[in-house]
């Protein structure tokens, strides 16, 4: 019996030796009322990759046409295009397939400013000119187009700024990706030199498409 009885008290002792060191071991660290504790807060963000864009500028909105080159059966009037811009900002993986761009150009007819007979786009003409193309190559210039007073200078082209012209174009957006393009042209309005004198007003829209 007390053979037993010691052996229950040694058990028992050795229990209470675990259990206090347990207590020592996770006793909280007394703080003090009005005492403070700071903690450093970092966060790293990347900065956020934008995927490329194609886009137009043009220098200008506007641009008057001064008399040049007029002769006794024509009227001439001629000026330049503010420069055209093409950017592409994005990188040959973003391009879709077989992709192109071109800028298209169109003319409204010329409105007089005090009731004149309008003037119509057919007598507005242009001929681009690629100012940089960069070094690919692939980037040009459309043709000359000429007003429907002239004699055609290529096949079917003295039509005017009637319809879309093609002022800049590529056959292959991906090719030519991550760089900028610029272009301008002359323009010339060529009008019967009995035209009503007065001011007139035109809006020659360029369009980029791809």
């Amino acid at each position: 019996m007390r053979t037993w009885s010691r052996k229950r008290w040694v058990a028992a002792g050795a229990a209470g030796a675990v259990l206090a060191g347990g207590v020592a071991l996770q006793a909280p660290a007394v703080a003090e009322p009005g005492d403070s504790t700071d903690v450093q807060v970092t966060v790293d963000i990347e900065e956020i990759e934008e995927p490329g864009v194609l886009a137009m500028s043009v220098a200008g909105d506007s641009v008057a046409l001064a008399e040049d080159g007029s002769t006794l059966l024509m009227r001439q009037f001629v000026g330049t295009l503010p420069t055209v811009t093409v950017t592409d900002t994005r990188t040959p993986e973003e391009v879709p397939d077989n992709a192109a761009w071109a800028v298209l150009g169109s003319a409204t007819d010329f409105v007089g400013g005090a009731g004149q007979a309008p003037i119509s786009a057919g007598h507005l003409g242009w001929k681009p000119r690629l100012i940089d193309g960069g070094d690919t190559g692939l980037v040009t210039e459309g043709e000359e187009v000429v007003t429907v007073l002239d004699e055609p200078t290529q096949p079917g082209n003295n039509v005017g700024l009637v319809d879309q012209e093609l002022l800049v174009s590529t056959f292959d957006s991906g090719a030519v990706a991550g760089d900028a393009y610029t272009v301008d042209a002359d323009l010339f309005l060529r009008t019967p030199a009995d035209v009503a004198a007065g001011s007139y007003t035109s809006t020659l829209t360029l369009s980029l498409f791809e």
